[in-house]
């Protein structure tokens, strides 16, 4: 098989254009949501909510949040496991479900998960009961009879309603059903879900193609993420990036097009970025999220957006939405190659569109 040789800048345009981050935007957010093929759902809204910064990002001020609530709340999108995903796609996870906690043979965690639920299952039976009769419910609403509690080192200890509607959610008993306010509902599956069902293999497969797509490259195999994986194994082809050690595979429908760019502000969680290996190896692009961070260790701030300009990562912006002054406060904008006349000009435009898009007023500190 004949393997593809890519200069890194066709690697990076081949990235950018597949998620919808070139000059051709999409028509309307339906669109982007299928052609990216989900949202990570996170909370976070130093600036914006993660999923609405990336519809944001993809189609400008003319998005609005209610657009996504609403679309949730009607079921016209899905979440699954915190992701945002087209209805139609759950077919490709049902099999999946059917199958929890895995394929044998089993990993040492998958065992003792599955142990936990099994030896609960009548806090299994309550909430699925109680879901019956009264649903969509929030969680805090819902029984906890479970017998031995959830043991954990992290935030999730104790939480045993949480681990069970996790546990649930991957069996493909309960679903997400919309929020009210801010809680998060749930209902039970066979409400929310369709009802097709694609078989494993071929499930399999098909999210392989459609990752790719929405990618455009990506390594055959990456670190193990279990919610969603980051590489793609044997879909479209064979290539190597020119200054980048090992094989990749590439979308060729993507490939040989014109390339034009324009300027971005991305989530700090966007999926250009979010893999940041393939960002490092690609974008020769230095990156951390430092929320996490103690405020004097931050080299870029709190919830910095990485700056996009045509095919390039040229910078961070440390913004805040401070809702209740009513601002859109920026504190820096991190250079990492110099600005030329155009790429700052860019950049305010993003800037002011952003305010615009919050409703909020632009206040710089810098």
């Amino acid at each position: 098989m004949t393997v593809r040789t890519l200069s890194r800048t066709d690697a990076r345009r081949l990235a950018v254009r597949a998620q919808l981050l070139d000059a051709h935007r999409p028509h309307g957010m339906f669109d982007a949501v299928r052609r990216l093929t989900l949202l990570q759902n996170d909370p976070t809204a130093a600036v914006a909510p993660n999923a609405d910064l990336v519809l944001w990002s993809r189609l400008g001020s003319g998005y609005s949040p209610t657009q996504l609530r609403d679309a949730i709340d009607e079921q016209a999108l899905l979440e699954l496991r915190g992701l945002i995903r087209p209805p139609e796609d759950l077919a490709l996870y049902r099999a999946d479900m059917a199958e929890w906690p895995g394929r044998p043979p089993l990993r040492d965690w998958q065992e003792s998960v599955r142990g936990w639920v099994d030896a609960n299952n009548g806090c299994r039976l309550d909430i699925l009961a109680r879901l019956r009769a009264d649903g969509p419910l929030p969680a805090h609403e819902l029984p906890d009879t479970c017998v031995i509690p959830w043991r954990s080192s992290g935030w999730s200890n104790d939480r045993n309603v949480l681990r069970m509607i996790d546990f649930l959610v991957q069996r493909g008993e309960v679903a997400a059903a919309g929020r009210r306010g801010a809680h998060r509902l749930w209902d039970l599956a066979e409400r929310v879900y369709p009802d097709d069902v694609v078989p494993y293999e071929d499930a399999v497969r098909i999210r392989d193609e459609r990752r790719l797509r929405a990618l455009g490259i990506a390594r055959a195999r990456a670190p193990e993420n279990p919610v969603e994986p980051m590489d793609v194994r044997a879909a479209g082809k064979p290539a190597v990036v020119e200054g980048v050690k090992g094989e990749w595979r590439i979308d060729p429908e993507l490939l040989d097009r014109t390339f034009t760019g324009r300027a971005a502000l991305l989530s700090p969680l966007d999926r250009l970025v979010y893999d940041r290996k393939r960002m490092t190896e690609l974008f020769e692009y230095d990156y951390q999220l430092e929320m996490y961070k103690p405020a004097a260790k931050r080299r870029w701030g709190y919830w910095a957006l990485p700056i996009l300009y045509g095919d390039r990562l040229v910078g961070k912006l440390d913004a805040t939405a401070d809702r209740k002054a009513g601002v859109l406060r920026v504190d820096a904008v991190h250079q990492d190659v110099p600005f030329s006349k155009a790429m700052t000009a860019a950049l305010q435009y993003e800037i002011h569109d952003l305010a615009d898009w919050l409703h909020l007023t632009l206040a710089s500190t810098t």
